[in-house]
């Protein structure tokens, strides 16, 4: 299923090519779909909007809002996204392989970054309460509204209780690394994803555990927490800060790493790993071992277990090509995140956090201008409702002639993610093409991996004013 999956990734890429240079099969193939019966403008909007989700946070902080959304080509899903408030940690979870991975991933992956967060005490504490109110939770999610089943949930649960206790029995101070803690969580709940597949094959949940461990998922999560910016990345999800100044405007500062070809640094790091005699098969037509994309990612067992453990685990599920080509000295593959450090300033205006469907499609500049843009026309959507009290006239003048110019760019769509999709799937340098729009939408489930991915968007709102007072 990886080769399949990276196979139709490959597709996509090359057919984006071809169609700017108007020619090849696969635009002949959106030719014939463009000729079939439009959807309405309203059904557009419908179908762009369904899946958008907003947060707006009343107590002061760095963070003011989120705006997030996704947009399905594989069936089911194979992204996903989730946010959650201990310290404000938002992320995008990019599946491949099945969808199984990235959910499970999206909704244990803050609890581990949380854990790793707190002090030893603190856990202590937290471990005596719980054992009292199983109720008790160290974070608060949004937007979550899926559940495991029971047998799962209780896995999952012994192995995160096994985190806490080993936590809490450790020597560390309570001077916390966010950079360190956040490695920490990734690995060890790869680990974790690891050793539950093992522990279960004879178990009736056995299928359930495994297909986690074969499928897998690259992730970007943004730690905020007042000033101080965390962003940790696995694979090719990409976070880009959209920075603004009167002088020059838009400008964006990534604060992700893509692991995978393109990446010169990573292909090296992969090649020292292995014999000379490999450097030909570890990396092959531009894949780790010919079939996956992604250099880095959480799960993908299958590049990481010993060629033993494969035949005596892996075969008897999924039979022998369930072994890559080739594969001599694993592990081939990583979950180690790469961590970037920012100190936010009143420049750093938001957080695009996107899923590689968003990035196939536009640039990081493109976005961000995007979104600027999308700021400023967004005033017009609400009644005007001035920053504080006792302003100077002057001040309130620049905010109406701010809002008249707004209404040149006044968007179809509240919500920038939504904004992000409409633009990445219908933008020109004229505008929104609504034909193209509409058959992106409508193009048949056989064919539409051809032109896009799944796309998974957040985009979170800086406080300029509250990182203006901020103490350093």
């Amino acid at each position: 299923m990886v080769l399949q999956g990276g196979s139709c990734r490959l597709f996509r890429k090359c057919s984006n090519v071809a169609f700017k240079n108007g020619f090849n099969v696969e635009e002949s193939l959106f030719r014939f779909y463009m000729a079939l019966p439009q959807l309405s403008p309203q059904e557009v909007t419908t179908i762009l909007q369904a899946n958008e989700f907003t947060k707006e946070f009343t107590e002061p902080g760095s963070v003011k809002s989120y705006d997030s959304n996704q947009l399905a080509s594989n069936n089911p899903i194979e992204d996903t996204r989730s946010e959650a408030q201990c310290l404000i940690t938002k992320g995008i979870f990019d599946g491949h392989g099945g969808s199984a991975c990235a959910q499970v991933i999206s909704k244990r992956l803050f609890h581990y970054i949380t854990a790793c967060l707190l002090p030893p005490k603190t856990l202590k504490q937290y471990l005596d309460s719980y054992r009292i109110n199983r109720n008790v939770d160290l974070i608060q999610t949004f937007n979550d509204t899926g559940e495991f089943v029971v047998e799962m949930k209780d896995i999952y649960h012994n192995s995160f209780m096994n985190l806490l206790q080993d936590l809490a029995r450790s020597n560390s101070t309570n001077e916390i690394d966010v950079g360190a803690a956040m490695e920490k969580a990734f690995l060890r709940l790869d680990d974790d994803l690891s050793n539950e597949a093992l522990l279960n094959l004879n178990k009736k949940d056995a299928s359930r555990t495994l297909a986690v461990a074969m499928s897998g998922s690259v992730a970007a999560v943004a730690h905020i927490n007042g000033p101080h910016l965390h962003v940790a990345g696995v694979g090719d999800c990409q976070a880009v800060l959209g920075v603004y100044s009167e002088k020059d405007g838009w400008s964006t500062k990534l604060m992700t790493v893509e692991h995978n070809t393109d990446n010169i640094s990573e292909v090296e790091r992969i090649l020292s790993e292995h014999p000379p005699n490999e450097k030909s098969t570890v990396i092959k037509m531009d894949r780790l071992l010919g079939q996956l994309a992604p250099l880095r990612s959480l799960g993908d067992f299958r590049y990481k277990w010993s060629k033993n453990m494969m035949k005596e685990v892996v075969v008897p599920f999924l039979g022998e090509t369930a072994i890559p080509q080739n594969y001599y000295t694993p592990p081939y593959l990583t979950a180690k995140p790469e961590i970037k450090y920012h100190r936010l300033t009143p420049q750093d205006k938001f957080l695009i956090i996107g899923s590689d469907g968003l990035w196939d499609l536009m640039s990081p500049l493109q976005a961000v201008k995007l979104v600027g843009e999308h700021m400023s026309g967004k005033i017009t959507l609400r009644p005007l409702k001035l920053p504080r009290k006792h302003m100077k006239l002057s001040e309130i003048n620049q905010i109406l002639l701010q809002r008249k110019e707004g209404l040149k760019k006044k968007p179809l769509d509240s919500n920038a993610a939504t904004h992000l999709l409409r633009n990445a799937l219908g933008g020109t340098d004229y505008g929104i093409d609504h034909g193209r729009l509409s058959q992106l939408l409508t193009l048949p489930s056989e064919v539409v991996r051809v032109f896009r991915d799944d796309i998974t968007v957040t985009v979170v709102y800086m406080d300029s004013e509250f990182l203006r007072n901020c103490p350093l």
